[in-house]
């Protein structure tokens, strides 16, 4: 009985394995921005606390890997997205018009953020850093 480990095998379950959760908070991800994006089309942040959640966790599994890029672009840009949001609510005391333009443009940031992504780890590339 030999106990021989296939390491090429092992590699490409994990490489599976981190695209699959890559994908799972992508479209998470995705239903947050497009939800922002669309009036009355509100998941809830509940969501997005879930994706960050599971990116936090799962991206010391993706170091070395292409994938690890990805994992960071999803964390920063929520955390830039919840910053900017934060940042720009006096705007909504002043008037309601500049704080809704603001938020909107933030929300299509974060929308065009997650598809890039997307479209990047479809095609198996690293998000640039």
């Amino acid at each position: 009985m030999s106990d021989v480990i296939d390491v090429e095998t092992t590699d490409n379950e994990k490489a599976q394995s981190l695209k699959s959760v890559g994908w799972l908070s992508y479209i998470l991800h995705l239903i947050v921005a497009v939800g922002a994006v669309l009036p009355s089309a509100q998941p809830g942040i509940a969501l997005l606390i879930v994706a960050l959640i599971i990116d936090l966790v799962k991206r010391d599994e993706a170091v070395a890997t292409w994938q690890a890029s990805h994992f960071s672009w999803r964390i920063r840009s929520v955390i830039w997205a919840a910053i900017l949001y934060v940042v720009t609510i006096p705007l909504w005391l002043l008037l309601f018009v500049p704080g809704w333009i603001a938020w909107c443009l933030i929300s299509i940031w974060f929308l065009y953020r997650i598809v890039r992504g997307m479209v990047n780890m479809n095609a198996n590339r690293p998000m640039p850093q």
